[in-house]
């Protein structure tokens, strides 16, 4: 019997996450093209990527940048992109959230980084993160072009040139599609500057 409860539960979960990308596919095509193409030209022009995040968004961060800097797909061959988690240095992260507060964590290092025509990418399930927030107006101070990805809460659109909102309120399922749209920015980049 829990077998079978077991077996359900799982039917039950793909059944809904499925159901939240299908949505996402048909809400947010046009904007995650319009993310990509601004990256592409960006990148183009010698700019680079700062990208941040809490929790399961600082993890999902690290891997952006990884594969911007890294290489995504096998098929395009292509140079190093300039990319960089906000997320990783824990050394800072705890340094500054310690003497300072964690709500300025990313724009300190907005600050110290970034150049006009950067792109900061912000990753928020919620939508809410103070420090968030904070980024992409520190972000704005810099004139950076800063891309927002998120829940179906619209509060960093206030912020953001572009916003990806993820039809969602269930933060699973909203971080499990906003993997899928992270490597599809990656691909539609390779795409757009090396093929």
């Amino acid at each position: 019997m829990k077998n079978n409860n077991l077996n359900l539960a799982i039917e039950k979960y793909f059944k809904e996450t499925s159901i939240v990308k299908t949505e996402t596919l048909q809400n947010c095509k046009s904007s995650v093209i319009e993310a990509a193409n601004l990256i592409a030209k960006q990148l183009k022009q010698s700019k680079k990527i700062l990208i941040c995040g809490n929790g399961g968004s600082a993890a999902d961060s690290i891997h952006l940048a990884t594969e911007f800097t890294n290489r995504f797909s096998k098929s395009i061959n292509r140079p190093p992109l300039p990319a960089i988690s906000l997320a990783a240095d824990s050394a800072f992260i705890t340094a500054h959230g310690n003497d300072f507060n964690f709500e300025s964590i990313f724009s300190q290092q907005i600050e110290a980084l970034a150049n006009e025509g950067d792109i900061l990418i912000a990753i928020s399930t919620s939508g809410k993160s103070a420090n968030i927030v904070k980024a992409l107006k520190s972000a704005n101070t810099k004139k950076m072009m800063k891309i927002s990805l998120t829940g179906q809460n619209k509060d960093l659109n206030n912020y953001s040139d572009i916003t990806i909102n993820i039809p969602s309120n269930n933060t699973q399922y909203i971080q499990e599609s906003l993997l899928t749209i992270e490597h599809l920015l990656i691909y539609l980049v390779e795409i757009i500057n090396f093929t």
